[in-house]
């Protein structure tokens, strides 16, 4: 297996070109358990040579980025600017590259207000097998040419092509932020976060995790903490200090980040009236940390074929979806549910796109089995 680091658009689509047969593309590598198990590839392509802000303009508020940049570093240099990417994934303190993040669909807490990455990128390059350069979208936030085929490389895990550059959406970075916690079980969650969203704070982000929900609120230096000040005369709890709430978050994203050994992280959604039903289905689960509002749960499960294989149907019976985060070396774990009818359509694709199945192999299987059991070529 060969492995090659492309510094420039060129360089990759000619490491495309000049390189037949399978290929997998690598970020950071803080995702490669993620979903399915990939197949032995003849040439990795790594991103790490594609980094850095192509073009940034601050009134329009849009930034073009080289796939490979570390999510922390964009995030550095848009904040001298007073600007930031308003998603919060837990991956990105381990180094996680743009391109990585859009690829696995991975966002955060504040995904409640901003929505993920799929809702802020607005124009992608992108190198299919052949070698073509597509470019989708653009600067202009209205402009909706070519939309569906960077939305198609959301959550591909590498498959269909290969993410050069990344246009996207930015917001303003808040002068301040404050957060209020409420001790509260499970049982209780989901009716404590919808009193929590019936209020007029409009807070960010509303995240269980560790037996309280945690509501996250933006805006000015008094702004933020009065906000913040009535949502506890509302629903309860503590304006937390600075550094507690900082402690909050982080321990939140050091669970979700979490590699209980032993056992596979699946994260799911559902519907937020089904969340507490799906919960409470789990019997084996540990380590849970939920977005109440969003319908969004990352659990620990008992690397175990039939409980994974279990959970992911209980998740499409309640009309989710779900995914494997994460397993033990060498675990045979079923990355996902029980296909949905959307599968054929998702094979179609794939076929349009990259008729040999030259990336990212095994990565969607079975949805997308591989080139063997359906008769692509290899």
């Amino acid at each position: 297996m060969t492995t090659l680091t492309p510094g420039s658009l060129d360089e990759l689509r000619d490491a495309v070109l000049d390189r037949p047969g399978s290929v997998r593309v690598a970020g950071a590598g803080t995702a490669a358990d993620w979903a399915g198990t990939p197949a032995p590839a003849d040439t990795v392509l790594s991103t790490a040579g594609l980094t850095g802000i192509v073009t940034h303009n601050p009134g329009d508020m849009t930034v073009e980025v080289r796939a490979g940049t570390p999510f922390a570093q964009l995030q550095e240099e848009l904040g001298e600017h007073g600007q930031r990417v308003a998603v919060d994934p837990a991956r990105a303190a381990e180094g996680a590259t743009l391109a990585g993040l859009f690829a696995t669909a991975d966002s955060g807490p504040r995904a409640l207000q901003y929505g993920s990455l799929r809702d802020l990128v607005i124009g992608a390059t992108i190198v299919l097998a052949d070698g073509t350069v597509a470019r989708s979208g653009g600067h202009v936030i209205k402009n909706v040419a070519g939309y569906d085929l960077t939305k198609i490389l959301h959550g591909a895990h590498g498959t269909m092509g290969v993410l050069a550059q990344l246009v996207l959406r930015l917001h303003p970075t808040p002068q301040a932020t404050a957060t209020v916690a409420v001790p509260c079980d499970r049982a209780g969650m989901a009716d404590l976060a919808r009193r929590v969203a019936d209020t007029p704070v409009e807070p960010t982000a509303i995240q269980w995790h560790a037996d309280r929900l945690l509501s996250l609120v933006e805006g000015s230096e008094r702004g933020a903490v009065s906000r913040a000040q009535r949502l506890v005369d509302i629903v309860g709890g503590e304006l937390l200090a600075p550094d507690d709430a900082t402690a909050a978050w982080d321990a939140h994203a050091a669970a979700v980040r979490a590699r209980p050994e032993g056992r596979a992280v699946l994260r799911f959604g559902v519907i937020p009236a089904a969340l507490p039903g799906v919960l409470d289905g789990l019997a084996d689960a540990a380590e849970v940390t939920v977005s109440p509002r969003t319908g969004v749960a990352t659990v620990a499960l008992p690397a175990d074929p039939d409980v994974v294989a279990a959970a992911h149907r209980r998740v499409a019976d309640a009309g989710g979806t779900s995914s494997l985060r994460q397993r033990p070396a060498g675990a045979e774990l079923p990355a996902f549910g029980p296909a949905p009818a959307s599968a054929a359509l998702l094979r179609h694709v794939v076929t349009s796109l990259d008729p040999d199945q030259r990336f990212g192999r095994g990565r969607l299987a079975p949805w997308v089995p591989l080139p063997e059991t359906t008769g692509v070529s290899a």
